[in-house]
């Protein structure tokens, strides 16, 4: 448990920041990346050009991908040892840091960071918000193309919402020097059938780099969904601040990011694989909860939990999407 509040840091971290932004600045920045990042990027023109832009996506989306960042961070710490944590970390095209926040949510401690972005606007403000962090003050933030970081090493290497700014080409290139690099990786994209893809071809090239699946898959092999008629992804909740709120135009103080991810090791780092995962939100029904499952031998299988299972009935009702499954029994 980190004894420093990361999320309320993070939250208190941007208010500041977005508060020196005239909101109509913000809304106007806003409403430009939205464009640019549903649209096509090209890898040569970053998509965050001053600190107005920066300031603005950090709000809108900062909140949103570092939740989904660390439910798949908290996913790989749940099949790795417990005593294990990255001894170091880089954030490859970390952008304003959500990654490094959630890392530090997950893992406590100090450890030498080291942020990578082609955007300089975005680690100056990345910067500036890891400033509150006692964990994260110390941290490197340098301008480097992704697909292009130079040799490095590190226990843990992040890929976070970024490989959709980039071509199919450099997308590679990005992968194979995180692979290079870590002894852990953790891709995480949005939770799309575009965002699945990319993910899916990250998870291809990590295997065949020699790194071992550990999450959010139960198996090594061939994904057993079909791209085009479905789609892996899970959902993380968020809590908007009032200035969230106002940036995104939204009057609910919650919203559900929906994310993908794949999380991978090198050997000798052991990992104890669950049975079988929660790929869907169950469907509770009266006396039975219906489970849709990624299971072990690399098949998808529906589960019926009936009374009659006793505690695994009582789990299946407090079964969260993404969970793994079947949970231990305390008996």
């Amino acid at each position: 448990m980190n004894a420093y509040p990361v999320a309320e840091g993070l939250r208190a971290a941007l208010d500041g920041a977005l508060d020196g932004l005239a909101p109509r600045s913000a809304a106007g920045a806003v409403a430009r990346l939205i464009t640019q990042y549903r649209g096509t990027t090209p890898t040569g023109a970053p998509v965050l050009r001053d600190r107005a832009d920066a300031v603005a996506y950090a709000a809108y989306r900062m909140p949103a991908t570092f939740e989904a960042a660390r439910a798949a961070l908290g996913a790989l710490a749940a099949v790795l040892p417990p005593d294990w944590a990255p001894a170091s970390h880089l954030d490859l095209g970390g952008g304003t840091g959500a990654a490094v926040w959630a890392v530090s949510d997950t893992w406590a401690g100090e450890r030498p960071v080291t942020v990578l972005d082609w955007a300089e606007p975005a680690l100056a403000l990345g910067r500036e918000l890891a400033a509150s962090h006692p964990q994260l003050a110390s941290a490197e933030w340098r301008r480097a193309r992704v697909d292009a970081p130079g040799p490095h090493s590190a226990g843990l290497v992040t890929l976070s919402y970024v490989l959709g700014e980039l071509t199919e080409q450099d997308r590679a290139a990005a992968v194979d020097a995180a692979a290079a690099a870590g002894q852990a990786v953790v891709v995480v994209e949005p939770g799309t059938p575009d965002g699945y893809a990319r993910v899916l071809a990250a998870r291809e090239r990590l295997t065949g780099a020699g790194l071992r699946v550990a999450a959010p898959c139960p198996h090594g092999g061939a994904c057993p969904i079909v791209p085009g008629a479905d789609w892996c992804h899970f959902s993380a909740r968020v809590s908007r601040s009032a200035l969230h709120r106002q940036v995104k135009g939204g009057s609910l103080p919650y919203e559900d990011e929906k994310f993908s991810f794949v999380a991978a090791v090198r050997a000798p780092l052991p990992v104890s694989a669950p049975p079988a995962r929660v790929l869907r939100r169950p469907g509770i029904r009266k006396g039975h909860v219906l489970l849709d499952l990624c299971a072990a031998d690399g098949t998808l299988t529906r589960a019926t939990v009936t009374k009659r299972h006793g505690f695994a009935y009582r789990a299946a009702r407090d079964a969260a999407w993404g969970d793994a499954w079947p949970p231990a029994d305390p008996a």
